[in-house]
């Protein structure tokens, strides 16, 4: 009897041996993987908050964490929280028209607002991705920006500050856009001196200013 015992405590041995050989590594494989998404779950927590995160109604447009990949949205990340806060009440009481922008404004709190600013100004912005060809637009646009002072309002770097948004690095379309919005007089600027500025640029400005900025990088790039 005894022998039998010990016989089947050999097997049972030798059993979970060979199973530990054989589902071990897919066991510690599995563990690894759980520990990564753990850490991961952990860091975007820390980042954008408990889940659901608001910011995320945010990705079709503006990409994730604000770094757009559509040309017709401007990227988010690294906007200062002020100013990110002073456009979404625009944008909730009418003064910025847009109405995409205006429903999803109007449904958020002024605690809402104060998070999805905060959690971009935390954002890196990204390096642009496409190589400027053209040297003399990239050129005549460098010279506009120097000669109207876009640094005044936008950085000296053109990386933004808490009341004008970041031109470096923002996609050629959407500034071409809110250039043309700013001269027509389809978005104002409570100080009008945007819409002052743009009345004074051609189209061919515009052109140009936008190229040389959209292929400007933020000098707190990702990657620079």
């Amino acid at each position: 009897m005894k022998r039998g015992i010990k016989i089947g405590a050999a097997l049972a041995v030798t059993a979970g041996i060979a199973a530990g050989a054989i589902f071990g590594p897919q066991l510690w494989a599995g563990y690894r993987f759980m520990e990564v998404v753990d850490k991961q779950s952990q860091a975007s927590e820390a980042n954008g908050g408990p889940w659901p995160q608001l910011q995320d109604t945010c990705i079709l447009c503006h990409g994730q964490n604000g770094q757009s990949q559509n040309t017709q949205y401007p990227a988010l990340a690294g906007l200062s929280a002020s100013y990110i806060e002073s456009q979404l009440h625009a944008f909730a009481q009418g003064d910025r028209p847009s109405p995409p922008m205006a429903s999803i404004a109007r449904r958020l709190t002024d605690e809402d607002i104060e998070m999805l600013a905060a959690f971009y100004e935390r954002q890196t912005p990204v390096m642009p991705e496409t190589v400027a060809d053209n040297t003399a637009t990239l050129e005549q646009g460098k010279r506009l920006v120097a000669d109207k002072g876009c640094v005044t309002c936008h950085g000296d770097q053109l990386q933004g500050s808490p009341i004008a948004p970041q031109l470096a690095g923002q996609s050629e379309m959407y500034l071409a856009d809110q250039m043309i919005a700013f001269k027509q007089g389809d978005r104002k600027d409570p100080t009008q001196a945007m819409n002052g500025l743009a009345q004074t640029l051609s189209d061919d400005d515009i052109k140009a200013a936008a190229y040389y900025l959209a292929h400007t990088p933020p000098p707190n790039a990702d990657g620079k």
